[in-house]
């Protein structure tokens, strides 16, 4: 007999394959793979990996975050970075052609951090081998069982957002 929270799908299994087991395996592979090619794109770029991190928060925030745009504070609070860590790895960002530093209209004081057109070819580039591995295997799923994988994907990201907002540091 089940216990309330043993229903289906629960993750209470920890042997079997859709158990948290399972799932931490897989998902530190994804990840795993993930960096190498962060850190190639890295090398190949002559960045730090950190450099790298800051580069998908910039553009996450260009392609319609709401409508706060990347700010360094909000990258130094992202990224847990100190604001003399954030400043340099602007600059090295911006040196690069990678970045556009632009002041705010309305407030001078305020600067907004954006991913430049010529940036965004070169990664393009790069990462299409692994846009096509992800659409090779985006078309082995029917419509309905990618939105369940996409409801995973966001609740998973939900619960690593809260876990990093609330985890006491050391």
């Amino acid at each position: 007999m089940r216990t309330a929270d043993e229903t289906p799908g629960s993750g209470t299994d920890d042997d079997g394959p859709t158990g948290l087991q399972s799932f931490a395996v897989l998902l530190r592979r994804m990840n795993s793979e993930f960096n190498r090619i962060a850190h190639e794109f890295a090398q190949a770029q002559g960045l730090h990996p950190t450099d790298v991190q800051a580069l998908v928060a910039i553009l996450d925030a260009d392609r319609g975050e709401g409508d706060r745009a990347m700010t360094p504070g909000r990258l130094r609070a992202q990224l847990d970075l100190t604001s003399g860590a954030v400043t340099a790895c602007l600059d090295r960002l911006e040196r690069a052609g990678h970045i556009r530093r632009v002041r705010d209209s309305s407030d001078r004081r305020v600067v907004h951090l954006h991913y430049a057109a010529a940036a965004k070819h070169v990664a393009r580039d790069f990462f299409k081998p692994l846009a096509a591995g992800t659409d090779a295997a985006r078309r082995q799923f029917a419509d309905d069982e990618l939105r369940v994988v996409i409801r995973f994907l966001e609740a998973m990201n939900e619960e690593l957002t809260q876990l990093r907002r609330t985890e006491p540091r050391a």
